[in-house]
């Protein structure tokens, strides 16, 4: 970490000697501002990403649109992750099947149902396999369009548009007929995002997204590691220019 002037310091040597040490152009700590792609949010909670689909699809058509994205129905590992989930503004558009002040979506959640006679008793599970270890919702609300043949529901999660809402956390979980069309909403770890918005794999060197586009850095897990940053001299024959958000020694020359 150093410091954006000359910085001049002093220290005893041997002898007595007087020694100086001049620390020029130190490099700034850099932030990365994007750790998932396009359209997603990322929760540093869980190093995870979320996006909510609003293509309206039944349960079993919207999980595997979410392993084609690399990732899962959302479940939940901590009230806290809930929480933020609550807490997002989604980028909700209008459609058929979302109200404005609410909005349902398919979560990685089933209710298995165990006895008919005068309630619905049953329990809730993780709907596939191989899931990390996560908090099961509570009793639900039974959806409308229930099926009296039907042992095995899927989870929808509400949560609200308005504000005050949103951040009080208010939600409801409804037990619905897995083949309603519902948006939903799809998790997957987070990943290496370059300064161009592509999604870079695993043990690559890339750019990362945020404000030095001089940095060349290897893509593990998920995070930008052993970065090396190229320096720029200033172009010659210009005394007012602009760099380049996203090209390396790249500048605009802003002289009349």
């Amino acid at each position: 970490h150093g410091k954006e002037n000359v910085d001049s310091r002093h220290s005893r040597g041997r002898g007595g000697e007087t020694t100086r040490f001049h620390t020029v152009n130190v490099a700034q700590p850099v932030r990365f501002s994007r750790k998932c792609p396009t359209g997603w949010h990322h929760y540093e909670g869980t190093a995870s990403c979320y996006r909510v689909y609003l293509n309206g699809e039944n349960y079993w058509d919207a999980v595997q649109t979410c392993q084609r994205v690399n990732g899962s129905l959302a479940t939940f590992t901590a009230d806290q992750e809930l929480r933020f989930i609550l807490a997002q503004e989604w980028d909700l558009e209008e459609k058929a099947f979302v109200r404005k002040d609410q909005h349902r979506f398919w979560v990685g959640y089933q209710y298995v149902i165990t006895n008919r006679n005068h309630s619905l008793e049953g329990h809730w599970e993780v709907a596939y396999k191989g899931s990390s270890e996560v908090f099961l919702p509570p009793d639900p609300i039974f959806g409308t369009a229930m099926s009296e043949n039907e042992n095995v529901l899927c989870a929808q999660l509400q949560c609200f548009h308005f504000p005050t809402l949103r951040h009080h956390g208010l939600h409801s979980w409804y037990a619905e007929n897995c083949y309603e069309k519902s948006s939903f909403l799809c998790k997957r770890s987070q990943t290496c995002v370059d300064i161009k918005d592509n999604i870079v794999d695993e043990g690559y060197y890339f750019t990362p997204k945020g404000n030095d586009p001089c940095l060349s850095c290897t893509c593990h897990n998920g995070e930008p590691e052993m970065c090396v940053a190229a320096l720029c001299e200033r172009p010659q024959g210009c005394q007012q220019y602009r760099k380049d958000p996203k090209e390396c020694c790249k500048f605009t020359c802003l002289d009349p």
